[in-house]
């Protein structure tokens, strides 16, 4: 009985997480009155701040230090950092012009760019399932190129870029809680990130300091960083990885529906076709992941949004 209740004390958690992070799109749809690149700017410092207060009130700095005395794991943790960054200032800049259909294209061909990656840096060989999959994922974005006129960059950009991130993170290795981790990164990008601030300081106004419902705005999407990982970091130790992996699809879901339904994105019939087809690749990827005893779906933490 007690086991049935973590577990669904862990689904509640990871729900929650993945719901937070789908709802990003109207977050910064709200803070349209500040250039996106200031938005990004406060999601790293107050995110920053949010989680340092959080690591001092569980009195977790030593594990936290610990992550970076090792100079081979500080240069994996840099280099997460840096494409973490790159992430999320893709996110709010296709967000803040539009594009949110294609941000969760994005994060639905996520799993398709982790299992390439698991091919040429890591030497794993596929089965026929992850092979059949990902043939279908490429030609979706064959699709979707005719579609456009363009390849989908925004997509590519945010499945490769959050790609690369969980590939240094597979590096780093050991069992790093979400909330250190995020602690190191987010500090490690901080000084960049004022060195945008100071950019975007001398083309547009700096709108945090305009009232105090742009502060708002801009403080509690840094802060909203923070939590959906906590709530994260919570669920993966109540219930099952592989549930973990389905309930990750909630949020380019989510995203979807808030450009299709509340933004009124346009998906004209071609587009719907390379969508389609990039869902039918999931789906043949998370069969064969179910035909295994032990599931093994990529799962995507952090870099969402």
């Amino acid at each position: 009985m007690k086991k049935q209740s973590e577990g669904a004390t862990g689904l509640t958690f990871g729900v929650s997480a993945y719901l937070i992070w789908g709802s990003f799109p109207l977050i910064i749809t709200a803070a349209s009155f500040a250039n996106p690149f200031e938005v990004v700017v406060w999601r790293v410092v107050f995110g920053f701040l949010f989680a340092a207060l959080l690591v001092t009130l569980t009195r977790t700095w030593a594990q936290t230090v610990e992550l970076v005395k090792s100079p081979k794991k500080l240069g994996w943790v840099a280099v997460a950092s840096l494409f973490i960054f790159i992430n999320w200032s893709v996110y709010v800049v296709a967000v803040a012009t539009g594009n949110v259909l294609e941000t969760s294209l994005g994060y639905f061909i996520n799993p398709l760019i982790t299992v390439l990656f698991a091919v040429v840096f890591l030497k794993e060989k596929l089965r026929k399932g992850q092979w059949v999959a990902l043939g279908i994922g490429f030609a979706a974005v064959v699709i979707l190129t005719f579609d456009y006129g363009r390849p989908p960059w925004i997509a590519l950009a945010l499945a490769i870029s959050f790609g690369t991130y969980s590939l240094a993170k597979n590096r780093v290795g050991g069992k790093i809680r979400a909330l250190q981790s995020f602690t190191i990164e987010s500090g490690i990008v901080l000084p960049f990130a004022l060195i945008q601030l100071w950019i975007v300081s001398m083309f547009t106004p700096i709108m945090i300091f305009s009232g105090v419902f742009e502060a708002s705005v801009l403080i509690s999407f840094g802060i909203l960083t923070a939590i959906p990982l906590i709530l994260f970091g919570a669920a993966a130790s109540r219930v099952k990885l592989s549930t973990i992996g389905f309930i990750q699809y909630l949020t380019p879901i989510l995203q979807f529906s808030v450009g299709y339904f509340i933004l009124e994105e346009p998906m004209p019939p071609v587009r719907w076709i390379g969508f389609a087809l990039v869902w039918l690749s999931l789906v043949v990827l998370t069969t064969d992941a179910l035909r295994r005893r032990k599931p093994d779906l990529p799962i995507a933490v952090q870099g969402l949004g």
